[in-house]
């Protein structure tokens, strides 16, 4: 996650436009790594999010988003999950395997633990979603 989002000079490429970064092919021993995601057509675009929570305190549960696209796919990511506190700023890097310039709607969820207070109510203060470069 150093290199999100990418630098200046854009996101170096593997393959045919290898030769558009000149400055990392001189570099010797470089690791590269490629995210997919497990299902066709296998991409996948880096995101990192940050959700500051509003509601009570403290609370035991977890959080997510589900993205959704204009074909109706969806995909929920876990963002966190266990002690659950309105003073954190929760941030997350994920693969999402919907495309950002196709996604209609992110919708936030949260499931409190059952040992939890009843009446408790948790919700999201912000979500902010910062986009890599198209994957």
């Amino acid at each position: 996650g150093d290199c999100f989002p990418c630098p200046p000079e854009g996101c170096p490429m593997m393959g045919h436009y290898a030769d558009r970064f000149p400055d990392k092919l001189k570099r010797e021993n470089q690791k590269y790594f490629l995210n997919t995601a497990a299902d066709e057509p296998f991409a996948a675009w880096r995101q990192k999010v940050f959700i500051k929570l509003s509601g009570v305190k403290k609370m035991r549960g977890d959080i997510n988003l589900v993205f959704y696209d204009t074909e109706g796919h969806k995909k929920e990511y876990e963002i966190a999950n266990g002690d659950l506190s309105q003073d954190e700023v929760y941030t997350k890097y994920l693969d999402v395997e919907i495309n950002p310039k196709n996604t209609t709607k992110i919708e936030f969820l949260w499931n409190k633990a059952i040992f939890s207070l009843l009446w408790a109510r948790l919700g999201a203060e912000t979500v902010h979603i910062v986009h890599g470069e198209d994957g």
